[in-house]
């Protein structure tokens, strides 16, 4: 499945009895989706939808599971304000399409990785890329990978992360109605 732009209407929750949940999936969960879940949490926060929405991040790749954030990731989120203390990198399977709504990918390979894992249209349905949401992206939906650059990469990452988290909330806000989801038929 290729990536594309972010859809007319975000995927209805498929789950009953829960908040509508979405995964941010990146390599190896220690700087990307990290930094995305933190920020999305944060802005949902403000957005008064905390009970209505949750939040997870996962990477595609084993060896960082357990391990803390970035030390630059989680410097730079909390010179921004933000709270990067409570992450522990977890690895991304199968089960997480039972568990979630919707499944963030940060660059094209994890949504091909993610994608490989679904066993139907309608799992694959549920990936999106994130930067789909960022409306700087002109064509580009990478979320690139700060690893191995300095402070300023890690910066750029986060102005990515908080423009399309901005209109992710605004499109949870405008697509789905939050006070009562309701599971697709």
């Amino acid at each position: 499945m290729t990536p594309q732009s972010a859809p007319a209407a975000l995927p209805p929750p498929h789950r009953s009895g829960r908040p509508y949940s979405i995964a941010l999936v990146c390599l190896g969960n220690i700087c990307r989706s990290p930094t995305a879940e933190v920020v999305l949490t944060a802005k949902l926060a403000a957005a008064g939808l905390s009970d209505e929405v949750v939040v997870r991040s996962a990477g595609t790749g084993d060896w960082h599971i357990g391990e803390r954030m970035h030390n630059i990731s989680a410097a730079t989120l909390t010179a921004a304000g933000y709270d990067a203390t409570t992450h522990r990198a977890a690895l991304f399977d199968v089960s997480w399409f039972d568990d979630h709504d919707l499944l963030l990918a940060m660059d094209s390979t994890n949504h091909a990785d993610i994608c490989t894992l679904a066993s139907d249209d309608l799992m694959r349905d549920r990936v999106l890329m994130f930067r789909s949401f960022d409306a700087l992206a002109d064509g580009d939906l990478e979320v690139p990978d700060p690893w191995y650059g300095g402070a300023a990469s890690f910066e750029g990452v986060l102005a990515i992360v908080e423009r399309s988290a901005d209109e992710l909330v605004a499109r949870l806000t405008q697509d789905l109605d939050l006070r009562g989801v309701t599971p697709q038929a």
